[in-house]
């Protein structure tokens, strides 16, 4: 039993420490840090208050949302004070029978604060009215009202548009676990499988990807995360998909992609990071969505392919099972591209056939004569 743990326990640390970091999680989200950002950047932020609202988590956004509504109704409920103290409508300064207050039945903060939250969410029980002996409090009523149409329109919007987002669209579109390499069309191809959990088409969708990796340039620089252009395509093109079942996106290796110099012996030891992205509209928003993903090499499977998914049930309906989505099946590939290509080149070298012009034939002469 010890044994065992510590044989788990070694295993752990061994591919905690192989673990590479990411630029992008496998639900799309950017693992970056901005650091020593000046204070005059960090004011935009609060030019741009809308966005700085919408990308805020729940937590803080329902903080703020709580925090407006509370904090103006007691900032207006102390102004409603101010005004019955200064009118001397409050019971400690004992006004006459004849007295005609401010506003009605205020006798204290709290009434105060009631009158402020009724006035702003226009509730109106009706026993606290503003009456027309001040025009301070008319003029006071009506910069609340205006005020509390802004506050509400603000925080509601805010709301309702962190509800709609495209980025909960985005949550229903998955990717396979792993990425796999395998012959597809007689090519060596780099396939990823993508699917939409939902009935609802999403509009214009285009695939592509980025390849991170660290290079040198001849002049000596070392550019981190530097990107690379990757072409992924479907057999009916990388544009307009007809997104309704699942898709098998492919990437051909030839001369000039980044995966040509790789091998099934070697991808492991390569640094890279393969982020896949999904661009589109939503069918019943018409909101652009975007979806990504990434790769690391451990993710890479060589030599694999996918299972199949999709099949027709006896009543004529296509299903879908989803349980073999990620699946992967063990295939004969070559471990490189270059030997892909070069075994081609050899079988067509065979097929032609080459003569030698310069070659000459020559006839060997026999001889019957054997001399002991």
């Amino acid at each position: 039993m010890f044994n065992y743990l510590r044989k788990r326990f070694a295993r752990h640390i061994t591919e905690r420490s192989r673990r590479r970091a990411r630029l992008v999680s496998k639900d799309g989200r950017c693992n970056i840090e901005f650091g020593n950002v000046e204070e005059q950047s960090r004011f935009v932020f609060l030019i741009d208050i809308w966005t700085t609202i919408l990308d805020l988590k729940w937590r803080y956004k329902m903080t703020i949302f709580i925090s407006a509504f509370l904090g103006s109704w007691f900032l207006f409920g102390l102004l409603w004070y101010v005004v019955a103290y200064i009118h001397k409508d409050l019971p400690e300064f004992n006004p006459s029978i004849n007295h005609t207050p401010c506003v009605e039945n205020i006798n204290g903060l709290t009434s105060a604060f009631l009158f402020s939250l009724e006035t702003q969410v226009t509730i109106g029980y009706g026993f606290r009215c503003v009456t027309e002996q001040c025009v301070t409090a008319i003029f006071l009523l009506i910069f609340q009202s205006i005020l509390g149409v802004i506050i509400n329109s603000f925080m509601c919007g805010a709301i309702l548009a962190k509800i709609s987002r495209s980025k909960n669209r985005a949550k229903t579109i998955t990717f396979s676990k792993n990425a796999v390499i395998s012959k597809r069309a007689g090519k060596l191809c780099l396939l990823i499988r993508v699917a939409n959990l939902r009935k609802s088409l999403l509009i214009g969708s285009h695939i592509y990807g980025k390849l991170l990796k660290t290079t040198i340039t001849p002049e000596g620089e070392t550019i981190i995360l530097d990107q690379v252009n990757i072409e992924f395509v479907v057999d009916a093109g990388n544009e307009n998909l007809f997104f309704i079942s699942p898709l098998t996106i492919y990437h051909v290796i030839d001369k000039n992609s980044p995966f040509f110099h790789m091998a099934a012996e070697t991808i492991l030891q390569q640094d890279f990071e393969l982020v896949v992205f999904l661009d589109g509209t939503v069918e019943a928003t018409s909101a652009t969505c975007q979806v990504r993903t990434s790769y690391i090499p451990e993710e890479v499977l060589w030599g694999y392919r996918f299972a199949p998914i999709v099949s027709k049930t006896k009543e004529g309906k296509y299903r879908v099972d989803f349980q073999n989505f990620s699946k992967t099946v063990a295939v004969e590939t070559p471990h490189c591209a270059f030997c892909l290509y070069n075994e081609k080149e050899t079988k067509a070298k065979e097929k032609k056939g080459y003569d030698n012009p310069g070659f000459v034939m020559s006839e060997a002469s026999e001889t019957s004569d054997t001399q002991m």
